[in-house]
């Protein structure tokens, strides 16, 4: 997907830097409205990091992000965050977890309607411990959609879960991500998932930077073969870099 310009999501990382080693530098990457891009790369090469940036969970790096054209400073209700574990609260309901930030605020708790569009449809009175590994990531899915962000970060959002909920919920997101008009950056380690998901996937090599690659063209596939000639593309440059 050729990206528009300005692009909704702007991000450039100058340098982000854990001590002497630096794991982003002069890191560039613009996402267009309703685009998902796949991160992927080696642990260890900056993929976490810069969600946590983009998230305005870190702080301590250089560089610039905007959201149409706007500074991004901070935590914003623009940008959902979803991650490899549900992180529900275990003495609150489903609906309770899914709006915890109104319900922490004597608000009340996740309308029905979002339950119902990730699956969890008359399970919102549940607790999570009776919920199901899968059933606990939609839940976290609809809490990462509850306040309608216009950009929806995942890291590995569905590694702890058996491969046929996996593509299950691969499933839902592409279902959430196009009726919501959601723009998506994605972390996973998972090669078939990001290019099943992403429009673009970006290999984090260790250099501090990222080389793009385009998905092909045409209706998404899993047994898709320019779709696996591509993986092996992405592979080798991975043994190149020595990131395996």
């Amino acid at each position: 997907m050729n990206v528009t310009f300005p692009p909704l999501l702007d991000i450039h990382v100058a340098r982000k830097s854990f001590g002497e080693r630096t794991v982003l530098c002069d890191f560039r990457l613009r996402l267009a409205a309703g685009e998902c891009v796949s991160l992927v790369g080696a642990s260890g090469s900056g993929k976490s990091s810069l969600l946590s940036i983009v998230a305005g969970l870190d702080r301590d790096w250089q560089g610039r992000i905007t959201l149409a054209g706007q500074p991004l400073d901070g935590v914003s209700a623009d940008i959902g965050l979803i991650f490899q574990e549900p992180r529900l609260f275990p003495w609150l309901t489903v609906a309770q977890n899914v709006a915890f930030g109104d319900v922490a605020f004597g608000g009340t708790a996740a309308p029905a309607p979002l339950l119902a569009e990730v699956g969890l449809d008359g399970l919102g009175d549940r607790l999570p411990r009776q919920l199901s590994g899968g059933q606990a990531q939609r839940a976290a899915i609809a809490r990462g959609l509850y306040n309608r962000p216009r950009v929806l970060l995942l890291d590995e959002p569905f590694s702890a879960v058996d491969a046929f909920t996996r593509i299950r919920l691969q499933d839902l997101l592409q279902k959430v991500a196009r009726e919501h008009a959601l723009t998506i950056l994605m972390v996973t380690h998972d090669l078939d998932e990001a290019l099943f998901l992403g429009d673009r996937i970006v290999l984090l090599d260790g250099s501090g930077q990222g080389t793009e690659y385009v998905r092909p063209p045409g209706p998404r596939r899993r047994d898709d073969p320019a779709q696996a000639a591509l993986k092996g593309t992405i592979l080798d440059a991975l043994y190149t870099a020595h990131a395996l």
